[in-house]
């Protein structure tokens, strides 16, 4: 429901008016002719004046403006989300507006200011775009306009209560995009590689007719002589194997970059796995923890599962705390008894801090096949690929060089013990990840 509060504010036109007056009235008192010419100045003044306020504030113009915001259901984080305005103006005549529209806290655009005009009778759509950096819910306020009518000595303020929660998911756009691609087959236009399939990892289907065209070594020759006519065996890929995200939200993923966490591009990435390995007939599954177990989805694949994943994710954050992989092993032994996908989002920033997780990396990989994501440190990596002109720029660039080594070292040390490894720049680490799990299905690793 609108609600309207009448306000009058005065615009500069209005002191500068004044002003002149004044200086014409002062000047008159020692030429009569600037005294004459203050009176006129005075009284066309009040005429406009008077002109201007039955304009705003005449008796038909009591729904002489309206205004609305558009909202989608819901935005997703890290990517531009539109918001539209709607205005119909019923004014005699034109007028000129300015909009202040109340945005979320989150966002901290304290200036947000639009200047625009209607025509009398004009409807006009005004659009921005919104992009968040963090997952939760935003809200709204109001919507004020200030309206000037051509004389403008005044203005007249509206404003319509315009209050909306709007939930921040992680990634949707992105989802969408990608799932489009996957479906058309033309994920290699956004860098996802074509990976060739090694031997023959099929179920078996069926046995049917022979078709021109089938491929001659699929030919059933037991069933070919009992049916008296060709035969072949029908294949399909492996379904129904378990993928689960395994999400640090500990300290260290609460790193920045571009304006989002470490936490959120590993939410993001995970969003579109799942749906992935969903429309690959796969189940999906989750797993979010740190010093303590989060949340755990069991893997599925019906219709309304990604939802329930999504609603998981999109209010999910960092205690701050270290992450107790030893809790999560425990967990996972109980409640996954079907080998599975497991892949873990972390972050290791020292090889001090990989070997010291390594054990439990070690037993978790025992009984499932494990990839751990973690980050590659973009700012330490151009340290190193700078150009030195001192000595300090010298030392760090030694250093920097220490920190991308001991990254390259991580990934060497978590091969030699059987775990898979994906070291990725964040803004890279979707395409990295989608990769990884088509090699693994492609090889039949799983």
């Amino acid at each position: 429901m609108r609600k309207r509060w009448k306000s009058i504010f005065i615009t500069y036109r209005f002191y500068i008016s004044l002003a002149l007056i004044i200086v014409l009235m002062l000047l008159g008192q020692y030429f009569p002719v600037f005294y004459v010419a203050a009176q006129l100045t005075f009284w066309l003044f009040v005429l406009l004046l008077v002109v201007d306020a039955l304009l705003l504030y005449g008796a038909r113009n009591k729904q002489n403006l309206q205004a609305k915001r558009i909202l989608p259901t819901r935005f997703s984080n890290g990517d531009k989300n539109r918001v539209e305005l709607h205005f119909t103006s019923r004014f005699s005549c034109k007028a000129k507006i300015t909009l202040i529209d109340e945005l979320p806290v989150q966002f901290q655009m304290r200036d947000f200011e639009e200047k625009f005009t209607l025509q009398p009778g004009q409807e006009k759509t005004f659009c921005y775009q919104l992009v968040p950096v963090e997952r939760g819910e935003y809200y709204f306020g109001a919507l004020h306009l200030f309206i000037c009518s051509p004389i403008a000595f005044i203005s007249r303020r509206y404003s319509f209560n315009q209050n909306a929660m709007v939930k921040v998911y992680p990634g949707l756009i992105e989802m969408r995009r990608f799932e489009l691609m996957a479906i058309s087959n033309r994920l290699t236009e956004i860098g996802v590689k074509k990976i060739r399939r090694i031997g023959h990892q099929m179920e078996f289907d069926q046995i049917r007719d022979y078709i021109t065209g089938d491929d001659y070594r699929t030919l059933n020759w037991k069933a070919t002589a009992r049916k008296n006519r060709l035969m072949v065996n029908q294949y399909q890929d492996e379904k129904s194997q378990q993928i689960y995200s395994l999400i640090d939200m500990g300290r260290t993923m609460q790193m920045p970059f571009n304006g989002m966490s470490l936490l959120d591009y590993a939410i993001n990435t995970s969003l579109v796995i799942s749906n992935i390995a969903m429309l690959k007939h796969d189940k999906a599954g989750l797993f979010t923890y740190s010093d303590t177990l989060h949340s755990i989805v069991p893997a599925a694949s019906n219709g309304r599962h990604l939802q329930h994943i999504m609603e998981v994710l999109y209010n999910q954050h960092t205690n701050y705390k270290e992450p107790n992989l030893e809790l999560l092993y425990a967990q996972i032994k109980r409640r996954v008894h079907q080998r599975s996908l497991m892949v873990l989002y972390t972050n290791f920033e020292s090889l001090i801090s990989a070997r010291r997780q390594l054990p439990f990396l070690q037993r978790l990989a025992k009984s499932h096949l494990l990839v751990v994501v973690f980050f590659e440190n973009t700012e330490v990596h151009q340290l190193a690929q700078q150009r030195t002109q001192s000595t300090e720029d010298i030392y760090i660039k030694t250093i920097a060089e220490k920190f991308v080594f001991d990254k390259k070292r991580i990934v060497r040390e978590l091969k030699q013990h059987g775990i898979h490894a994906v070291l990725s720049a964040p803004s890279d680490l979707t395409v990295n990840t989608i990769n990884k799990y088509l090699e693994i299905k492609a090889r039949g690793l799983l």
